[in-house]
């Protein structure tokens, strides 16, 4: 089974260093998702390489390989150069995170040119998965609405699962998360 992992940029959840404690919630949150859906036959896991949730959802799935080693990543850009214009430091992550994944390619094969290039990837993303894991809640809407959207609409012709990380899960993954960690460190 594969998903399409994607979900908010990181600007739209006002996170903008890695060392923001809430980066750290989201990918263990994306982690427990993903355990689950190992547990149903989940074996790849893609997402475009957004700053954001794509980019933490693939550190994720990398991290996880130590404890499960079928579990697969595949960081699919929808054009060529995508990440060109982004600060140094922003594009050396994404190639560090592009030689981690066990998959990386583009869809179209040119740079950025128009805005078909966009609707001929989430097709892809679509087409090439059977389920999603998305971010996103539709009470705050983000440009994750436009996959979120896309899904929908899919699922009403074909079969295809969508779990929903809301705002709500989030918080209650956050003070999970910080439970755990307070009882670890008293130990």
């Amino acid at each position: 089974m594969r998903i399409w992992l994607t979900g908010y940029r990181s600007y739209e959840l006002n996170i903008f260093k890695d060392s923001d404690p809430k980066v750290e919630v989201i990918k263990n949150t994306l982690k427990e998702c993903l355990i689950q859906q190992m547990a149903d036959g989940l074996d790849w896991v893609l997402a475009g390489g957004q700053l954001g949730i794509e980019q933490w959802g693939l550190e994720a799935a990398t991290e996880l390989k130590n404890d499960y080693p079928e579990l697969k990543s595949a960081l699919m850009q929808p054009y060529q150069e995508f990440e060109k214009n982004w600060r140094a430091d922003k594009q050396s992550k994404f190639q560090a995170l592009k030689a981690a994944v066990s998959f990386s390619a583009s869809v179209s094969q040119t740079p950025y040119n128009n805005p078909q290039q966009l609707r001929n990837w989430q097709n892809f993303m679509l087409t090439h998965t059977e389920g999603a894991l998305l971010v996103y809640d539709p009470e705050y809407e983000g440009k994750a609405k436009y996959a979120y959207s896309a899904i929908k609409k899919f699922q009403e012709t074909h079969d295809y699962t969508l779990t929903l990380v809301d705002m709500d899960w989030l918080e209650t993954s956050a003070r999970d998360f910080f439970e755990r960690k307070n009882e670890n460190d008293l130990q």
